[in-house]
């Protein structure tokens, strides 16, 4: 994958597929500490602790329509290139949290890329699921909550082209704000 936009596509979409009704995904960009953590965090069924061991391994999937499973081996590749750590915990029942950290400067971390047309695209694609998204660059940050968004629109569908538009200009409005290009 050439952005970790696109992993964090993958591994949510790891998530709604084993039945999570709540995603949390944070963007947090430290210039002092010279990190970029990615963490996303599911409310699904959760993974034994031989599929946690296993799900690192290419060769490892639980999907039926192919052999491999990358996204999961190529974000773990591309946190440790850039000096940073991976790790995955979860509990069958409770959930999994996925967390990359990356040295932010470091010359072989791939760009974030593309975050607010990923989000957006989860959102689109998934309408029934609650996504908290939080974006942070040196303490300065936002937070887009759906739930908040269908509190707000009383039965308005999220995917509705018109609510769609609004969060995109959300979040891009409060990126350009926080300010920090990671």
């Amino acid at each position: 994958m050439e952005e970790l936009s696109l992993n964090v596509l993958d591994v949510a979409q790891n998530g709604i597929t084993a039945g999570a009704t709540l995603m949390r995904i944070s963007v947090d960009a430290d210039s002092g500490e010279d990190t970029l953590v990615i963490e996303i965090k599911d409310n699904g069924c959760g993974m034994s602790p031989e599929q946690v061991s296993s799900v690192e391994d290419p060769f490892f999937t639980t999907r039926t329509t192919r052999p491999v499973g990358l996204g999961v081996p190529l974000f773990k590749m591309a946190a440790e290139q850039s000096g940073g750590r991976f790790e995955i915990v979860s509990e069958q029942g409770a959930g999994t949290v996925v967390r990359a950290e990356f040295g932010l400067s470091h010359i072989d971390r791939m760009p974030l890329g593309d975050i607010n047309s990923t989000i957006c695209t989860l959102v689109t694609f998934n309408p029934d699921v609650n996504f908290v998204y939080e974006y942070k660059a040196d303490g300065e940050g936002f937070t887009l909550d759906t739930r908040e968004f269908r509190a707000i629109l009383q039965g308005i569908p999220l995917d509705s082209p018109e609510v769609l538009a609004y969060i995109r200009e959300y979040l891009e409005e409060n990126t350009k704000e926080v300010g920090l290009v990671i």
